[in-house]
């Protein structure tokens, strides 16, 4: 048997949109093969400084990537005696309109809708990374045209008392669990992100020591914008909010949601107090909700501190569940 080699590279699925819908970038190898642009991780460079150094190369374009997509594939081949296995991590891109420069490494290039690309494609393992990628970059459109639409609400209405800056949710848009806080602080206000300061301290340490990643979950709020003095949101900017807090959780269909605190158990659940009904599972539509108290309160009182890390667990053992049941159904994302 041949000596085993290891190799790591990093790479990209392109897309851009314009009046044909989306659009794949599809390198022509030599061969006639369908690819991908990837290449060598080099000595001191993340999966990710690679990712785009080789896109660079192999295109010519300046990528950005979408915010916590990766996924990652591996093969085998053989080198003379060696076999090597081929680790490769893809991110996702979405193009501007910079010109494609072809590197002599490849004979052309293709911008080709999914169903034009998935036919091009030989490899298994390519053809379920592109189909993944299609999937996520329909959920990535659809929660940024919502965010563009919730954006725009303060100048929609003169009385606006909130803050003029949404800050959106944050996360996997395929997460399979999802927390829903009450509003941003004025630390989050300030960074444009959910749940960054004390409480959100509190919350990623809760999660942590439950066995949960903060990354594997998306994360948001009932209202997504700062009001001031971090007063309660009044009901009836509650209700302008309500309606894009559900188009979202609709976008990302997740298993689990995790209420934290009274306003988010009253607008999504229709619930009463946090205390009476705090670690209670709720199951809406094939959804698991969970109800805990909200962190700030959690910091104010070393009781709730406790009962809050233990709903947590709580939830964390839901999830755990959730995810084994879907291993088994073939579901699991």
């Amino acid at each position: 048997m041949g000596e085993m080699r290891y190799e790591y590279s990093a790479g990209a699925i392109i897309y851009r949109v314009n009046e044909r819908g989306r659009q794949f970038l599809i390198l022509k190898k030599k061969n006639g093969e369908a690819d991908m642009p990837k290449g060598h991780i080099e000595k001191g460079e993340t999966s990710e400084i690679a990712a785009k150094r080789e896109i660079k190369e192999e295109t010519g374009l300046d990528a950005n990537f979408i915010r916590f997509f990766h996924r990652d594939t591996k093969y085998f081949f053989k080198r003379g005696k060696t076999i090597v296995l081929k680790k490769v991590r893809f991110f996702l891109s979405k193009a501007n309109y910079q010109e494609i420069r072809i590197s002599s490494e490849h004979a052309g290039y293709d911008w080709l809708t999914y169903p034009e690309a998935a036919g091009r494609i030989r490899h298994k393992n390519m053809l379920h990374l592109l189909a993944v990628a299609d999937e996520y970059a329909d959920k990535f459109e659809l929660i940024s045209n919502i965010n563009d639409e919730y954006m725009a609400l303060p100048q929609k209405h003169k009385d606006w008392g909130l803050s003029a800056t949404l800050v959106p949710g944050e996360g996997p848009l395929d997460a399979t669990s999802m927390l829903i806080g009450q509003a941003p602080g004025r630390n989050e206000d300030k960074d444009g992100r959910p749940f960054i300061g004390r409480s959100g301290r509190l919350l990623g340490n809760a999660l942590k020591a439950a066995g949960i990643k903060r990354e594997a979950l998306y994360i948001t709020s009932v209202v997504q914008f700062y009001p001031p003095e971090n007063r309660i949101p009044s009901s009836k900017e509650i209700d302008l909010c309500l309606p894009f807090l559900h188009r979202q959780i609709e976008v990302i269909t997740p298993k689990n949601v995790l209420l934290l605190g009274n306003v988010a158990a009253q607008a999504v659940l229709g619930l009463g107090t946090v205390e009476k009904n705090h670690g209670s599972v709720i199951d809406r539509n094939g959804c698991n909700y969970m109800v805990t108290f909200h962190p700030a309160a959690a910091l104010r009182s070393t009781t709730t501190k406790a009962l809050f890390e233990a709903d947590i667990k709580s939830f964390a053992s839901l999830v755990k569940k959730k995810r084994a049941e879907g291993r088994e159904s073939g579901r699991d994302r």
